[in-house]
């Protein structure tokens, strides 16, 4: 066997091996790039959402439903400061159906009732701020003309920039004190004239003053609706139902860039097997308990707040997961929520709330 001759071979093997290296070195750091994508993916992937909704802005008078001009300003600072996606409800709801990713701190913005000074106020800023949003509209009162309300006009100038018109019935009454064949006629009525204004009818609802039951909620699914929303607080999650959505409510009194920095950087609180089965009560106080999902820690600092008492309350705690929140006292009649919060990571919260409708 002729061997070739080599005039430097120590020279050539050293090539080699320096390729070799290289090549590896190469693949190690593509390796970790790849790795530390995958884990900024997931670091900022999530099936969760915060709702935020709105009533009046700058509107003085009313301060319950109210954010004052300099809170909203200041929210609206926050969520352009690039820590958020804004993003429109119904693009959520499509993505959590489709069992798709949403970047962490997803969030959407809802106004209830259709006063003008959405129109006048809230709209110019979020446009300004190229922030979508959701409105939602009881009919009734537009067609009446009363003061302090946007006009049909008004509202196809905003559903022709992109904004999502959502249904509140036609009288905003409270659902769950009426018959079935009324809250019907409802639905019906406000979606003719959302047919007859709009040229379609919507397809999101939200529940006048966030009252439903299980009756109510059978009604507007059977109606069309594709998801509901209330008006307890709590964070949106894939799983959820969509017919007993939540929102964080933000008003004068409750509207602190604190308090919205806690919603719109809040985590969900998983919880199944909830009792009563029922958010209208036919017990009162109920006897309120859930159980939250094996994979959330730290549920021995888990605390629950009711709004008829001015302390947290008592939980008592039934194996690994399932917990009975034992309230003082029975609620008045109308509306009582109960809030129960969880330290989450990274100095978030866990937030779950549910809100009854107590007749009476």
């Amino acid at each position: 066997m002729t061997r070739r001759f080599n005039p430097e071979p120590g020279r050539n093997a050293r090539t080699r091996r320096e390729r070799r290296r290289r090549i590896h070195t190469g693949l190690i750091a593509l390796l970790s790039l790849a790795l530390l994508v995958a884990a900024d993916a997931g670091a900022r992937a999530a099936d969760w959402a915060t709702v935020v909704m709105y009533h009046r802005f700058g509107e003085d008078s009313a301060p319950s439903t109210n954010i004052r001009l300099d809170q909203f300003d200041v929210h609206l600072a926050e969520l352009a400061s690039g820590a958020y996606t804004p993003m429109a409800v119904d693009a959520i709801l499509a993505r959590l159906a489709a069992g798709e990713a949403l970047p962490d701190r997803t969030v959407a913005i809802t106004v209830d009732d259709a006063f003008l000074s959405v129109y006048t106020e809230a709209w110019p800023r979020l446009k300004a701020a190229g922030i979508p949003f959701t409105l939602f509209v009881a009919t009734e009162p537009i067609d009446q003309g009363l003061a302090g309300y946007m006009t049909w006009d008004q509202i196809r100038e905003l559903a022709a920039d992109g904004v999502t018109i959502g249904s509140q019935t036609a009288a905003h009454p409270h659902m769950p004190a009426m018959s079935a064949e009324r809250n019907r006629e409802e639905l019906a009525r406000s979606n003719a004239r959302f047919e007859a204004e709009l040229g379609s009818r919507p397809t999101l609802f939200a529940y006048p003053y966030g009252e439903y039951g299980n009756a109510v909620r059978e009604i507007v699914a059977e109606a069309g609706f594709a998801a509901a929303f209330g008006q307890h607080s709590g964070v949106m999650h894939g799983g959820m139902d969509a017919y007993s959505l939540p929102r964080f409510a933000m008003n004068e009194k409750y509207g602190s860039i604190g308090r919205f920095r806690l919603a719109v950087n809040a985590m969900p609180l998983r919880v199944r097997d909830l009792t009563p089965a029922d958010t209208v009560l036919r017990q009162n106080p109920p006897l309120f308990g859930f159980t939250i999902d094996d994979e959330i820690d730290n549920l021995d600092q888990l605390a629950c707040f009711a709004s008829n008492q001015s302390g947290p309350a008592t939980i008592e705690r039934l194996g690994q997961t399932r917990f009975e929140v034992r309230l003082d006292g029975p609620f008045a009649a109308g509306r009582g929520r109960v809030n129960c919060t969880l330290p989450g990571p990274d100095r978030r919260w866990r937030w779950y709330g549910i809100q009854f409708f107590i007749p009476g």
